[in-house]
């Protein structure tokens, strides 16, 4: 690890020591430079992460089918699985309480992702947390929080975590349990030929569209994104209904 990661690695470990109990390995190393990855990929495939974005609000759309979609399976259930859960569920609701006025999130440096682009759920994302994530698991500590329109202002519906794209799904398993939620990443885009006017792009084939494999953007001039940012899990736990608090 060089010695910048380092020096950032254990600066995380020193801030979250209270919840190293949920913690995996640190194995994932910080991506270089100084500008988080979710944040530097936004920059440099803006396409992508849009149609990433596209990609978890289609109303009805089951995302395990969504070819644009890896979700992992979900897992036999192992004792303490649920406890271990349902105590993520306390800690994140209890420290994000206050961001139901979404102009708290804002002050504390959470950023609308997309601001401008109509989303049925909007993500608040801190990029702060988003490189702590990479090395410890906080559950008082989401990388985003997931809002819906509401009039002028947003409504608090839930939150993310995020974990890196090298992670196994053992790390995963161990911030949260498999067998409760399942993780997903952003996968398969195709964008379209570079310099096209957006208004020219036939939509239904590039980005979130029909297109998801290498050969087929390739035979359709495209540029092919295997994969957009790491792993992510929502989490809702305002949610009355159990059923529905680890739901995609």
């Amino acid at each position: 690890m060089q010695p910048r990661a380092f020096v950032i690695a254990v600066a995380a470990a020193l801030l979250f020591a209270p919840f190293f109990a949920y913690a995996p390995a640190a194995r994932a190393q910080q991506p270089a430079g100084d500008m988080p990855e979710m944040q530097r990929e936004t920059e440099q495939y803006p396409e992508a992460a849009k149609s990433a974005n596209d990609a978890m609000s289609m109303p009805g759309m089951d995302m395990s089918a969504n070819p644009h979609m890896f979700m992992t399976d979900l897992a036999p259930k192992q004792p303490g699985d649920d406890r271990r859960a349902q105590e993520i569920v306390d800690i994140l609701g209890k420290s994000i309480a206050r961001y139901k006025d979404y102009k708290a999130a804002l002050a504390d440096g959470y950023q609308i992702f997309l601001p401008k682009v109509p989303q049925q759920v909007y993500h608040f994302t801190n990029y702060r947390n988003a490189v702590a994530a990479a090395f410890i698991f906080n559950p008082a500590h989401p990388t985003s929080l997931l809002y819906k329109k509401s009039g002028d202002g947003y409504e608090l519906v839930g939150a993310m975590f995020t974990a890196p794209k090298t992670a196994t799904e053992q790390q995963l398993n161990d911030r949260v349990p498999l067998s409760v939620a399942r993780w997903h990443e952003h996968v398969n885009f195709c964008m379209p030929p570079r310099g096209t006017p957006p208004a020219q792009v036939d939509w239904k084939k590039f980005g979130a569209g029909s297109i998801s494999t290498e050969d087929a953007c390739a035979a359709a001039g495209g540029r092919f994104v295997k994969q957009i940012f790491g792993w992510m899990v929502h989490v809702y736990p305002f949610q009355q209904d159990p059923t529905q608090v680890w739901a995609h």
